[in-house]
């Protein structure tokens, strides 16, 4: 019985890289641009990630198949301010360029490198996964669950689909970005959520990588125009000490002070099962520290109902309540169409809709017509 290795290398699982994302260093390695660690890479090896590597000294990147789709409100990416309640469509591949071991999509993320990490992929084309998201009701397509940055070609031919059809696409990603592949998605990425995991690099090369790309690739997608919201998931005694969360704060309000910031509670995961859950004090103090920093759009999040209307987005002119959330639940939109305060008529920082629609789904559900969709590759 082949390998999951073997059926993710099979010609009709992989393509040559863009030329954009590798050069060749010498007659046995290339280096490939696709994440901040920049592999070289030796002839017969993969990258870090484990799914881009070198044969005969060409870079061959993931194609064809996808680990999961999920049709989810907006609100769970999260994304805030950009077309709430809209539904998106959501699909990811396999592998990342970190390990962080309390990873929530961690059997997809980690499927090379965890024996028990298991999530068997499933045949897509383009295609198909833009004609199950318009079946189902979606606005957007958002490349997440696994690292997109590492499997960027197949993002961005579903993402030329899905533009073709209206769409909006999005990318769920750990920021680990370069600037040539940054410049290779900028035309066909509209939001961009980015998770902000430390604010020390200590902390992230125990996750496997470095603090200063992420903060390259914050500036950059801001400067860039897409629309961007950071998450940092507040772990007890790994990220959440007063300093730290001044300095990330900080770094945020001095790119722009109208970032959204979404600070959200841990729980244990994976291989992290030491720290205590994240308590709702605990974003409170968060969001405190940002607000101090100039941050003017905090959210706390995961634990719904229990921090104090920080689920909520108020006009920061006139302190109207403009969209009330319990969770991913929108229970009051008041946004113009031109997405401004209808009180004091000042423009709120997004992207928006002329009409709020209401919601099509507040929690997440497996599309009705997956297995028209897509079938489980052959492992005989």
């Amino acid at each position: 019985m082949p390998t999951l290795h073997d059926i993710l290398t099979a010609d009709a699982r992989v393509r040559e890289a863009d030329p954009a994302l590798w050069e060749k260093i010498d007659a046995n390695r290339i280096r490939c641009y696709s994440c901040g660690h920049c592999c070289p890479i030796p002839d017969g090896q993969p990258g870090v990630c484990k799914v881009r590597f070198n044969h005969g000294g060409q870079l061959y990147v993931p194609w064809g198949y996808v680990a999961g789709v999920q049709c989810d409100p907006i609100e769970k990416k999260p994304f805030f301010h950009a077309y709430p309640g809209a539904l998106a469509y959501s699909f990811g591949m396999l592998g990342c360029d970190l390990h962080c071991s309390y990873c929530q999509n961690w059997v997809t993320s980690q499927a090379l490198r965890d024996p028990n990490a298991i999530s068997p992929p499933l045949e897509a084309t383009p295609e198909l996964l833009v004609k199950d998201a318009l079946a189902q009701g979606a606005k957007v397509m958002v490349s997440t669950y696994n690292e997109p940055l590492i499997t960027s070609e197949w993002a961005v031919a579903v993402f030329r689909q899905a533009r073709e059809a209206g769409l909006l696409t999005a990318f769920v990603s750990n920021g680990n970005g370069t600037p040539q592949v940054l410049e290779y998605l900028h035309p066909w990425i509209d939001l961009y959520k980015v998770d902000l995991k430390s604010f020390d690099d200590r902390h992230y090369r125990q996750l496997g990588g470095r603090l200063q790309p992420i903060l390259d690739t914050i500036r950059t997608l801001h400067r860039m125009g897409i629309w961007l919201e950071i998450v940092t998931l507040l772990i007890p005694g790994f990220n959440d000490s007063d300093d730290e969360l001044r300095q990330l704060t900080a770094f945020l309000a001095s790119v722009s002070p109208d970032i959204p910031w979404h600070v959200t509670a841990f729980h244990q995961d994976y291989k992290m099962t030491s720290p205590a859950d994240t308590t709702p004090a605990d974003l409170q103090r968060a969001a405190t520290i940002g607000r101090n920093a100039g941050l003017r759009y905090i959210y706390a999040g995961n634990l719904p109902g229990q921090v104090e209307g920080l689920e909520d987005t108020h006009c920061i002119h006139c302190g109207e309540l403009l969209i009330q959330r319990y969770g991913y639940l929108i229970k009051k939109y008041k946004l113009t169409a031109e997405g401004a305060c209808p009180s004091c008529h000042k423009p709120v920082p997004g992207r928006w809709s002329a009409h709020f629609d209401g919601q099509l789904a507040s929690s997440p559900f497996l599309p009705r017509k997956q297995s028209r969709l897509v079938k489980i590759l052959s492992q005989q």
